[in-house]
């Protein structure tokens, strides 16, 4: 039965901006000389106001909202509303893992089988090969660009998603996993618990500018807009904080919960979850206070905003929630046997 949701859910559409690109005589249309004799003038009349309806009705469903989720056991993504309802199922290569939006489309990780699919709206665009374990995907601001990790070559892959070709990699000397950009800058966790971050410019090949040590074992990283300060989670089970970083340079700690934490952005708050707390924690970016603790099914560690909503998946339990820009639980529906990741898209 689908989950419960808000009047500000019904009413949201996602818009996507065109992308810039990446730098690297029509024939006229012959005239049929045939001529209808006869027109039946109610039937013409009636069969041109019901195709205006059912056009009116595929623009509306064009422009909602869905959450895309990976279904990791069950080799596809799902198209689900933010009602609950499943609105399509997309088949994909097995263990869909991570899935994030960039620009017009949708990048799938399959760490198992080495490999991205590049969904465009509700369509497979491209299935991408030569990958070792891609794991999570940063999009250009443009929306052309996708800086994807590789934790099996311990590197950075750059991806044209509208081609779907790969442009360039470049070795980060480890396990790559989570990362996050911020205009040139792009941070990147060695590893699901790691010892260091990796700190790449990325103005034109992304090229590897040094390694951020941090006081404990680190699992996400992300930049708080408009991206002069970057939150960094913990992967230690001895430390249950977040630490606030500026100019490299640690200005807060945050109790955050159980380990491994991640973090995403909205509305002038910071969402961190705790998939093995079954919590999502809701801080203000102004001054770091404890807003909200949200109760989500254990196994959501995953967590995504856009749209002014924000997605957290269980693994464990196959839920997606959907939580507003205060933190409130709208939704809560379970969608698959088991769920790792979840992102926002028009359905155009």
């Amino acid at each position: 039965m689908p989950g419960t949701v808000t009047p500000a859910l019904q009413s949201l559409a996602l818009s996507q901006s065109r992308s810039r690109a990446w730098h690297w005589s029509r024939k006229d249309l012959r005239r049929s000389g045939g001529r209808i004799e006869e027109v039946n003038r109610r039937r013409f009349l009636l069969a041109s106001a019901a195709f205006a309806l059912v056009r009116d009705v595929d623009a509306f469903a064009a422009d909602e909202p869905l959450a895309l989720v990976t279904a990791d056991t069950e080799s596809r993504v799902l198209a689900v509303g933010l009602d609950g309802r499943i609105r399509k199922e997309i088949a994909t290569l097995p263990g869909p893992r991570s899935i994030q939006t960039v620009g017009e489309h949708a990048v799938v990780a399959h760490a198992a089988a080495g490999a991205l699919t590049v969904l465009r709206g509700l369509r497979v665009r491209h299935v991408i090969h030569g990958f070792d374990e891609p794991r999570y995907t940063a999009g250009s601001p443009d929306g052309r660009l996708a800086y994807v990790t590789d934790s099996g070559r311990g590197d950075v892959t750059v991806v044209d998603v509208a081609a779907g070709r790969v442009l360039a990699r470049t070795t980060v000397y480890g396990p790559a996993r989570h990362v996050t950009l911020s205009g040139r800058m792009l941070w990147v966790a060695l590893g699901s618990s790691a010892e260091r971050i990796a700190v790449l410019d990325v103005a034109r090949k992304p090229a590897l500018v040094r390694f951020l040590t941090t006081p404990f074992r680190v699992h996400d990283v992300g930049f708080e807009p408009p991206g002069r300060r970057a939150w960094v989670t913990s992967g230690d089970d001895h430390h249950h904080t977040v630490l606030v970083y500026e100019r490299g340079a640690v200005i807060q700690s945050l109790d955050a919960g159980a380990t491994p934490q991640h973090v995403t952005f909205a509305g002038g708050k910071a969402f961190v979850s705790s998939g093995d707390d079954g919590v999502v924690r809701v801080f203000s970016l102004r001054d770091g206070r404890l807003l909200r603790t949200a109760q989500v099914p254990l196994g959501s560690f995953n967590v995504q905003a856009a749209g002014g909503v924000v997605l957290t998946p269980s693994l464990t339990r196959g839920t997606l929630c959907v939580l507003d820009r205060r933190g409130r639980l709208s939704l809560r529906e379970r969608v698959a046997e088991s769920s790792h990741d979840a992102c926002l898209v028009s359905a155009r």
